[in-house]
C-alpha cells in the first residue's frame, strides 16, 4: 500500500479497509438553484436559505464551496464559512495511544458497507439534532448516486463509530461523525485520511473545527484559499470505486 497512518513517533500503523464503493457517481442533472459568489458572505457563513436538498443541489452548492447546514430556524440554509476548516493529507495527527489501538486491530474499517446506519447514528444526539429528514432523504440519495460516501468503523460486526461526507472531483467534505465507543471517531477519521491518499482525493473539507478535529489536525484557513484549493482539486477526480465496480474489493491494510 503506498501511504499508511502513522502515529506521532512515525510508527506506521496501516488501518484495515475494505471498499464496498459500487461505481462512479451518477449524473445529478442541474440545480433548480443558482448559488451565489460565497466571497460576498459574512464570515459566519450564511450563504442561501430556502430550496431544498436535492442531490443536484448539494452538488452544485459543494462545487462553489458552500455546504447545507440545518439550522432550527432555517431548515433549508446554505453556509461557507470565513475561515474554513480543512484536515491537510500530511496533517494528521495520530497519538502513540490511538497508534497502539490501530496496531491491535481491535477495529476494522469499510467503505459505503452502511451509509444509511452512519448517517442516522450522526443524528443519534441526547442534545438534537441539525440532520433532519428532508436533509437525510437528500444524502441517501446522493450516496444511491455514488456521490456520497461513509467510514463504518466495526468492533466485531458491531457498528461502534463512522462518518460520512460528500465526494465531487478529488474534494472530500465530511460532513459529521460518531463513536459510541473510545476512539471509534478517531479510527474513522485516521482511515478517511488513508483510503483519501490511495484513491487520489486532495483536498478534505471539514467545514468548522471543533476540538476533537483539532487534536486530529484539522486547520482553519481563509475562504478564500479554501476556494482556490476547491478550484485545482474540482479539475480532477478521485477514484472511489474500485476494479470494476463489484465490491468488496481493494482491501487496504
Amino acid at each position: 500500500m503506498p501511504f499508511a497512518v502513522r502515529d506521532s513517533r512515525g510508527k506506521p500503523c496501516p488501518i484495515r479497509i475494505e471498499s464496498y464503493t459500487q461505481g462512479p457517481p451518477q449524473p445529478v442533472g442541474e440545480s433548480p438553484w443558482e448559488f451565489p459568489d460565497p466571497r460576498g458572505a459574512a464570515p459566519y457563513g450564511l450563504v442561501a436559505e430556502g430550496g431544498a436538498y436535492l442531490p443536484s443541489a448539494i452538488v452544485a452548492a459543494y462545487r462553489r464551496g458552500i455546504f447545507p447546514w440545518p439550522h432550527e430556524d432555517m431548515p433549508y440554509a446554505w453556509f461557507s464559512p470565513d475561515p474554513r476548516a480543512i484536515l491537510p493529507l500530511d496533517g494528521l495527527r495520530v497519538s502513540r495511544r490511538l497508534g497502539r489501538t490501530i496496531r491491535s486491530g481491535r477495529f476494522w474499517v469499510t467503505v459505503d458497507r452502511a451509509f444509511t446506519m452512519v448517517l442516522e447514528d450522526c443524528a443519534d444526539r441526547l442534545e438534537g439534532t441539525w440532520i433532519i429528514p428532508a436533509y437525510m432523504d437528500g444524502y441517501v440519495e446522493l450516496h444511491r448516486l455514488g456521490w456520497a460516501h461513509s467510514f463504518e468503523v466495526w468492533l466485531e460486526e458491531e457498528l461502534v463509530g463512522g462518518l460520512y461526507g460528500i465526494a465531487v472531483g478529488a474534494m472530500f467534505g465530511a460532513e459529521s461523525m460518531f463513536s459510541w465507543v473510545s476512539d471509534a471517531s478517531k479510527v474513522a477519521m485516521a482511515a478517511m485520511v488513508q483510503h483519501c491518499r490511495a484513491i487520489g482525493v486532495e483536498l478534505i473539507d471539514v467545514q468548522v473545527v471543533t476540538p476533537h478535529t483539532a487534536r486530529m489536525g484539522a486547520v482553519e484557513i481563509s475562504r478564500e484559499e479554501y476556494l482556490e484549493r476547491l478550484a485545482a482539486a474540482l479539475q480532477r477526480e478521485a477514484r472511489w470505486w474500485p476494479g470494476d465496480g463489484a465490491g468488496p474489493s481493494d482491501r487496504e491494510g
